[in-house]
């Protein structure tokens, strides 16, 4: 079988070598994969496929007057063994051998491209030639970075992969992927990245709902890294979810009934966090075992469900009373308590 033909011409985008043509939309489809987001190998970048997205996108090209700007491709390097690009200026081709894996990474039109597979529609093309697998994320992120329905979270993971020093330029966001990777931390693989979904796990947060919680509701209002490394915060927010886990088993482990692993619980609980954490005056003063014992102070006295005090919470404003209502919570099963042990 002869190598597949992409006929265009060879110029230059801005800095970046790329060939634009036109060619059928089956064939394009043939040829190309989208390198969506696997979290848990960590390679990928892109977004899950929207079927809805892409299925309203196979409906408009088949209507009277339909039009597309151009489909974003690359083609990685090395050439030679699957791709070869012939020519130069008006007279070039890409030549992609269909015998192999297919080539053409859809840097931004995996949605338009989703359900073309049996079109023969003709689309414009803009294909880079020999971007690495990083530079097609920036790629990726310069042009979809305010696109509506794009995961904010896997814009977060980008960050993330392109940050020269993650802990110092984003600290916030180091944690939350700690809390992501640690072997030892409850919430291992369970925030979602915006990438393909683990089969068999029950997601919880999102990476931009956790990173946001610990900004807002920890790092800010504690000042914790004027005395302590990133990575010892890290490690003091692992101590203080598994301690809360071995408090409220119940409720972590149901998800879908209780509050602790959605937004308002998150930001609640991390405000929680910053309170034990002034209160003790440093991270190797709150050991998992002081963390159980002021969490079971109180934690049995909330009502954790979707029924409980934070019925109907939400956003900003629904996270601050939340957070407000657990310190009244925790204020008064303290006075509580102090009343019975003075009344024996």
């Amino acid at each position: 079988m002869k190598w597949v033909r992409l006929e265009g011409y060879l110029g230059m985008a801005v800095s970046q070598p790329a060939l634009a043509g036109f060619a059928p939309a089956n064939l394009l489809h043939r040829l190309s994969f989208a390198d969506v987001l696997n979290e848990d190998s960590g390679s990928g970048y892109q977004r899950r496929l929207n079927p809805q997205h892409s299925l309203d996108f196979r409906r408009y090209v088949q209507t009277d007057g339909a039009t597309t700007i151009p489909l974003t491709f690359n083609v990685r390097p090395p050439a030679g063994k699957h791709w070869r690009l012939v020519g130069k200026g008006a007279r070039s081709r890409l030549e992609v051998d269909p015998r192999g894996p297919r080539m053409l990474a859809q840097v931004d039109c995996q949605h338009r491209l989703g359900h073309l597979h049996d079109l023969e529609t003709s689309l414009p093309f803009l294909c880079f030639i020999g971007l690495t697998a990083r530079e097609e994320m920036e790629v990726f992120r310069v042009i979809n970075s305010k696109a509506k329905g794009l995961s904010t979270s896997l814009l977060d993971y980008h960050d993330a992969q392109l940050a020269a020093d993650l802990s110092e330029e984003r600290p916030e966001l180091f944690i939350a992927l700690q809390l992501n990777i640690n072997a030892q931390s409850p919430w291992r693989r369970q925030l979602d990245l915006g990438g393909d979904k683990t089969s068999g796990l029950t997601r919880r947060a999102s990476l931009r709902t956790m990173q946001k919680a610990i900004r807002d509701y920890f790092l800010v209002p504690t000042r914790i890294l004027d005395q302590e490394t990133v990575e010892a915060a890290a490690a003091f927010t692992v101590e203080f979810w598994l301690a809360l886990t071995d408090v409220l088993p119940a409720a972590w482990n149901d998800p879908r009934r209780h509050l602790l692993t959605k937004g308002v619980g998150v930001y609640a609980l991390t405000g929680l966090m910053a309170d034990i954490y002034r209160e003790q005056g440093s991270a190797s003063a709150c050991t998992r075992r002081i963390f159980r014992t002021k969490i079971a102070a109180f934690a049995q006295d909330v009502d954790w469900t979707g029924k409980g005090v934070f019925k109907g919470l939400g956003g900003e404003s629904g996270a601050k009373e939340a957070l407000r209502l657990l310190r009244d919570i925790r204020r008064d099963s303290t006075a509580a308590s102090k009343v019975a042990a003075h009344g024996r």
